[in-house]
């Protein structure tokens, strides 16, 4: 210990380089090393989540879940597949072996998950998860404001805060829970549908076909051009209450029944 204290008061100007190199290296690791305050430990996993409105569980099991499975089987590299079907929603997991690239094993399950769409009931929604594992869950937050309705909380969050949150470098999503989101619910009178002789299926129709805005070409004026484009998608309430479902030939009068149209809304 005496030759080493000897030895540092003797070369001073050896002993500090060598520290400045020591505090050099050392914030080039804080900076570079992958250190995390909890490891992830998980393989590497890719997500299936299939939705289908209406189904049971057994439904679900048996139409959606066991070909999605079957179809999944055999990718390289595939340690294990196991899945939850639950009321109207299926859960597929699939781990890989360590070090396996999760870009490529994102690739092969949307490549077996398009072999195996096409046969799967009509109306199935869902697909690939986003990118994340067991621990990849940072934090909740919640939006707080005095006056501030819960929709209009929601709308806050779907439309500024989410997407300026899925910009950040390393996250994979933005999951929204809670709130009223804005819509428009309609539900149909069924005595009154049958006594006018409208099926749900001719409601229906009606309503897409009067919720969309339609281009009508341009107008050239010299050296500008003109959109034109008829405005019908839904804003209001009214604008709901205007749509017209059916129209039927009957007109009565005093002398009897003349032809005519009554509007049905």
């Amino acid at each position: 210990m005496s030759r080493l204290i000897a030895f540092a008061l003797s070369q001073r100007v050896l002993v500090l380089l060598l520290v400045l190199i020591l505090i050099g290296a050392g914030i080039v690791a804080v900076k570079t090393i992958p250190i995390d305050a909890f490891p992830d430990v998980s393989p590497t996993q890719v997500k299936v989540i299939i939705k289908m409105p209406g189904m049971t569980p057994e439904e679900i099991e048996a139409r959606i879940t066991a070909p999605v499975e079957v179809e999944l089987l055999g990718i390289p590299g595939l340690t294990m597949l196991r899945s939850i079907a639950k009321y109207a929603l299926t859960d597929i997991t699939l781990d890989f072996e360590e070090g396996t690239d999760i870009y490529w094993a994102r690739q092969q399950v949307a490549e077996r998950l398009t072999g195996v769409w096409g046969d799967l009931p009509s109306g199935v929604e869902g697909g690939i998860a986003p990118m994340t594992t067991p621990l990849g869950e940072m934090f909740m937050f919640t939006i707080e404001g005095e006056g501030v309705t819960l929709m209009q909380r929601r709308n806050l969050l779907d439309w500024i805060i989410r997407p300026a949150l899925r910009t950040v470098n390393g996250v994979a999503d933005v999951n929204a829970l809670g709130g009223f989101v804005r819509s428009f619910e309609i539900i149909p009178d069924n005595a009154l549908l049958t006594a006018r002789g409208i099926s749900l299926e001719d409601l229906e129709r009606t309503l897409q076909r009067n919720n969309r805005n339609d281009g009508a070409g341009r107008i050239a004026e010299g050296e500008e051009a003109l959109l034109v484009r008829a405005e019908g998608r839904i804003k209001t309430l009214s604008d709901v209450t205007e749509i017209v479902v059916s129209r039927t030939a009957v007109c009565r009068s005093r002398w009897g029944t003349l032809p005519g149209y009554e509007s049905v809304r």
